[in-house]
């Protein structure tokens, strides 16, 4: 445990949290497999988690949020759509528009998975010291609000995505 007062550099606190995240995605991948309502994509589950965010979105602005290009993420939700996941309907503002919402199944599938992510948190949470789990904790939601604003729509329009063309991995 570092000592009292200790700061580490952004860069290490980056390289800290890319090991971090590497377990998680561990650790959900574990999780993943045993969930009853079959198994999705990486970018097939980012893109869920985007729709869910921002109900009613187009493809352009999922493929913004995705950091990916058109083709790609049309592909991506033929292909949620075709498994039950998302509905298309066309924007009421737009008729060159359509908009994205998660099905009843899509919405069910995302409840899964975060039951059996947070199982796997959870257990790994209990072997942490209490003061350690509250610094965690804190940094964690200063962590979400900056990536919420990094990802947002109306973020910073000068930053890059933080991955390019995540979708053509699905």
């Amino acid at each position: 445990m570092p000592h009292r007062g200790f700061r580490p550099s952004r860069r290490q606190a980056a390289a800290d949290a890319v090991a971090a995240s590497e377990l998680l995605e561990v650790l959900w991948g574990r999780g993943q497999e045993s969930a009853a309502s079959g198994t999705v994509s990486p970018s097939q589950l980012r893109a869920l988690l985007v729709i869910e965010k921002h109900e009613g979105t187009n493809l352009r602005a999922l493929g913004e949020a995705l950091g990916s290009r058109a083709p790609s993420v049309s592909r991506l939700c033929d292909r949620m759509e075709a498994m039950g996941l998302v509905q298309r309907a066309p924007s009421p503002t737009s008729r060159r528009e359509v908009e994205l919402r998660l099905s009843l199944r899509g919405r069910a599938l995302l409840e899964e998975y975060r039951a059996l992510r947070g199982r796997e948190l959870e257990a790994v949470l209990e072997r942490m010291d209490p003061a350690a789990l509250a610094a965690l904790a804190a940094g964690l939601a200063a962590f979400h609000a900056a990536a919420s604003e990094r990802l947002s729509p109306k973020g910073d329009t000068d930053a890059a995505p933080l991955r390019n063309d995540v979708a053509d991995s699905a």
